[in-house]
C-alpha cells in the first residue's frame, strides 16, 4: 500500500480518536497503528515505551484536534505541516463554509494562532516608507472595513493530474474555495505609512516558523497589486475571527492570484525597492516556464517566471463522481468557475466525451473575484458508462485544455473537469 493510499484511512482514524486515554491505548494496540502507517519510522519502539505505555497521544494529534483538524471528510496529504482538501462534491455551496475550506501550510501553525492570543502581536510596516508603522489589532480596526467573497486556490491544485508526475503535495481538485473575508484595504495601510516612489514590491512575513530550521516562508506581491483596492488584510472569515489554520490574527487576501501570495499569520510587510527575493520566490518555487515545455522538460531557472494570476477553470460539484442514474432521468449538473484577473464568458458541458457541447446557465458572481455558478440539465437514453465534462472560457478567449500542459512544479493546473456516471 502506498503512502497516498494510507492517508484517507489515517484521516478516518484521527477523526475517531477517543477522548479517554485508556480507550486510546486499547484501540491503538501498543503502537501497531503508527507502525502500520510508518509515521514514526524506526522510532516505533520508542513510541510504544515513551508514549503508548504511558497513555499519551502524540503532540501532533493534540495540536491538530485543538485547531479543528483534520476537518470532516478531508483528504489529508500531510500532518506536519498540515495540508488537506475536500473532494469537489463538498464544495457545492455558493460561499464555502469554513469547515469545507482546504488548508495549505508550508510550516507549523504558530502557537499564537493555536491559543488565539493577541498579546504582543503587532503588524510592522517598514522599508521603503516615510513612516514605519507598528499596528495593533485595535489600530487595524480603526480603518474602514471591507467585505468580499474571494476565490482562494493553491497554485498546486490539480498537481496530481500532471503526467509525468511532479514532486509536491498531490492536490487533486479540492484545494480551492470561495469564502467571505472581512478586513481592511492594504492600500489604506500603505498610504498611512507613505510609500516612497522607490517601492517596487512587498515582502510579507508571518508568525509561523519553519520546521526544518530553514528560512521562514515569505512571499511578496508587486506594489501595484498591493495598492489595488481589492487587496485586503483579512481579519475575519465567514463572519468569525480567523481560525488558526487560516491565519489568525491576520492574513493577506490577494484576489485573483495564487494562494501562496496570501500570507497567513501576518506580522510584517516589508516594502522593498526590488522584487522580493525570499527562498519561496526564487528558483523553481511558485514559478512557471516563460514558454510551453514538453512533458518532463526542465527549463533553466532563468526561463522561469513568477506565478501570479489564476487561470480559467471550472469545477463540477454535482453530480458526485461514480454516481448511478436511471435511463431518461434528468440529471442536474452544477458547479463553479473562475478566471483569476479575468471574467468567465461561458461554461459548456459535454456528455459524449467532448464531441458535442451544451451551454450552461451562468450566474454572475456576487462581487469581482468571487466564483461564478453554473448549472445545466442532461439525460441519457441508454445504459452504460458516461462522463460529464465541464469547460470554462474567459473573456480573453482562453479555455480549459483537455490534457494538462506540463511544468516542473505542477502549478496552475486547469484541465477540463470530468465526472463519471453510470446509467442503469
Amino acid at each position: 500500500m502506498s503512502k497516498n493510499d494510507q492517508i484517507p484511512h489515517l484521516t478516518e482514524w484521527i477523526n475517531s480518536i477517543p477522548t479517554s486515554r485508556r480507550e486510546f491505548i486499547t484501540k491503538l494496540g501498543k503502537g501497531a497503528f503508527f507502525a502500520s502507517f510508518g509515521i514514526f519510522g524506526a522510532g516505533c519502539e520508542a513510541v510504544n515505551r515513551g508514549l503508548v505505555d504511558r497513555g499519551m497521544l502524540p503532540v501532533i494529534f493534540d495540536e491538530l484536534q485543538t485547531v479543528g483538524l483534520p476537518k470532516p471528510d478531508m483528504l489529508v496529504h500531510s500532518e506536519s505541516p498540515f495540508n488537506g482538501e475536500l473532494p469537489p462534491h463538498f464544495l457545492n455551496d455558493a460561499v464555502t463554509p469554513t469547515h469545507r475550506h482546504f488548508v495549505r501550510n508550508n510550516s507549523g501553525i504558530p502557537e499564537r494562532a493555536i491559543k488565539s492570543d493577541l498579546n504582543g502581536w503587532r503588524l510592522t510596516v517598514d522599508g521603503e516608507v516615510n513612516n514605519e508603522l507598528s499596528l495593533s489589532m485595535e489600530d487595524l480596526l480603526r480603518f474602514p472595513q471591507v467585505t468580499m467573497k474571494v476565490v482562494l486556490e493553491c497554485a498546486g491544485n490539480g498537481r496530481d493530474l500532471f503526467e509525468p508526475k511532479v514532486e509536491g503535495t498531490p492536490w487533486v481538485r479540492g484545494a480551492v474555495a470561495c469564502s467571505e473575508w472581512i478586513g481592511v484595504r492594504l492600500r489604506d495601510i500603505l498610504e498611512t505609512a507613505g510609500v516612497k516612489t522607490s517601492a517596487v514590491y512587498t515582502g510579507n512575513y508571518g508568525d509561523d516558523l519553519p520546521e526544518n530550521g530553514g528560512e521562514s516562508f515569505s512571499r511578496g506581491i508587486p506594489i501595484e497589486k498591493a495598492m489595488d483596492e481589492n487587496t485586503l488584510i483579512a481579519l475575519k472569515m465567514n463572519g468569525e475571527v480567523l481560525p488558526a489554520p487560516h491565519g489568525f490574527p491576520a492574513r493577506l487576501i490577494v484576489p485573483g492570484w495564487i494562494g501562496s501570495s496570501m500570507q497567513k499569520w501576518l506580522n510584517r510587510i516589508w516594502v522593498r525597492d526590488q522584487v522580493h527575493d525570499s527562498e519561496k520566490m526564487s528558483g523553481y518555487s511558485y514559478r512557471i516556464p516563460a514558454y510551453p515545455v514538453e512533458p518532463g522538460e526542465i527549463p533553466s531557472v532563468e526561463d522561469m517566471r513568477i506565478a501570479t494570476s489564476l487561470r480559467v477553470k471550472s469545477l463540477i460539484t454535482r453530480p458526485i463522481s461514480n454516481e448511478n442514474f436511471e435511463i431518461g432521468k434528468p440529471i442536474r449538473i452544477r458547479g463553479h468557475a473562475w478566471a483569476g484577473e479575468d471574467e468567465i464568458d461561458r461554461v459548456l458541458v459535454s456528455t459524449d466525451f467532448g464531441v458535442q457541447w451544451k451551454e450552461t446557465e451562468l450566474i454572475q458572481p456576487s462581487n469581482k473575484y468571487a466564483w461564478y455558478h453554473w448549472n445545466a440539465e442532461v439525460a441519457f437514453a441508454n445504459k452504460g458508462y458516461y462522463e460529464i465534462w465541464a469547460r470554462a472560457y474567459d473573456d480573453k478567449g482562453n479555455d480549459q485544455p483537455f490534457t494538462q500542459p506540463w511544468n516542473p512544479k505542477g502549478y496552475l493546473g486547469n484541465m477540463v473537469h470530468r465526472v463519471a456516471v453510470a446509467i442503469e
